[in-house]
Protein backbone atom coordinates (compact mmCIF):
# COMPACT_ATOMS: atom_id res chain seq x y z
CA UNK A 1 0.00 0.00 0.00
CA UNK A 2 1.62 3.34 -0.71
CA UNK A 3 0.78 6.46 0.94
CA UNK A 4 0.52 9.99 -1.20
CA UNK A 5 1.37 12.85 0.83
CA UNK A 6 -0.43 16.17 -0.43
CA UNK A 7 1.98 19.51 0.16
CA UNK A 8 -0.71 22.28 1.66
CA UNK A 9 0.55 25.66 1.68
CA UNK A 10 -1.99 28.16 3.76
CA UNK A 11 0.43 31.47 2.21
CA UNK A 12 -0.55 29.95 -1.16
CA UNK A 13 -4.49 30.29 -0.69
CA UNK A 14 -5.74 33.65 0.38
CA UNK A 15 -7.79 33.08 4.38
CA UNK A 16 -10.50 35.48 5.30
CA UNK A 17 -9.59 37.84 7.86
CA UNK A 18 -10.78 36.62 11.28
CA UNK A 19 -11.44 39.25 14.00
CA UNK A 20 -11.72 37.05 17.22
CA UNK A 21 -12.29 40.66 19.50
CA UNK A 22 -15.28 41.27 16.75
CA UNK A 23 -18.97 39.67 18.43
CA UNK A 24 -21.83 39.29 15.78
CA UNK A 25 -25.56 38.92 16.38
CA UNK A 26 -28.72 38.43 13.90
CA UNK A 27 -31.86 38.15 14.98
CA UNK A 28 -33.68 35.74 13.45
CA UNK A 29 -36.91 36.03 15.16
CA UNK A 30 -39.22 36.80 18.41
CA UNK A 31 -41.35 34.42 19.72
CA UNK A 32 -44.97 35.24 21.42
CA UNK A 33 -43.01 33.55 24.48
CA UNK A 34 -40.77 36.70 24.59
CA UNK A 35 -37.86 34.39 23.57
CA UNK A 36 -35.09 35.48 20.67
CA UNK A 37 -34.21 33.46 18.06
CA UNK A 38 -30.30 34.71 16.98
CA UNK A 39 -27.70 33.46 15.28
CA UNK A 40 -24.09 34.56 16.89
CA UNK A 41 -20.53 34.38 15.50
CA UNK A 42 -16.94 35.49 16.57
CA UNK A 43 -15.12 37.00 14.20
CA UNK A 44 -16.52 35.91 11.09
CA UNK A 45 -20.02 37.13 10.35
CA UNK A 46 -20.77 34.22 8.04
CA UNK A 47 -19.81 31.29 10.58
CA UNK A 48 -22.62 31.66 13.09
CA UNK A 49 -24.10 29.25 15.58
CA UNK A 50 -28.50 29.66 16.01
CA UNK A 51 -29.23 30.28 19.60
CA UNK A 52 -32.02 31.39 21.57
CA UNK A 53 -32.78 33.42 25.10
CA UNK A 54 -35.26 34.91 27.04
CA UNK A 55 -35.05 38.87 25.55
CA UNK A 56 -34.07 40.13 29.33
CA UNK A 57 -31.19 37.55 28.84
CA UNK A 58 -30.23 37.69 25.17
CA UNK A 59 -30.28 42.12 25.86
CA UNK A 60 -27.59 40.76 29.12
CA UNK A 61 -25.49 38.61 26.31
CA UNK A 62 -25.53 41.23 23.83
CA UNK A 63 -23.97 43.77 26.32
CA UNK A 64 -21.73 41.35 27.71
CA UNK A 65 -20.25 40.25 24.69
CA UNK A 66 -20.35 43.79 23.27
CA UNK A 67 -21.99 42.34 20.10
CA UNK A 68 -22.26 44.36 16.93
CA UNK A 69 -26.12 43.73 15.80
CA UNK A 70 -26.09 42.38 11.72
CA UNK A 71 -30.06 42.57 11.57
CA UNK A 72 -31.53 43.88 8.56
Amino acid sequence: MTHTAIATDASATPQPVCDLPQRFVRVLGRRDNGFVEFAFSIGWPELSVELMLPAPAFEAFCAAHRVRHLDD
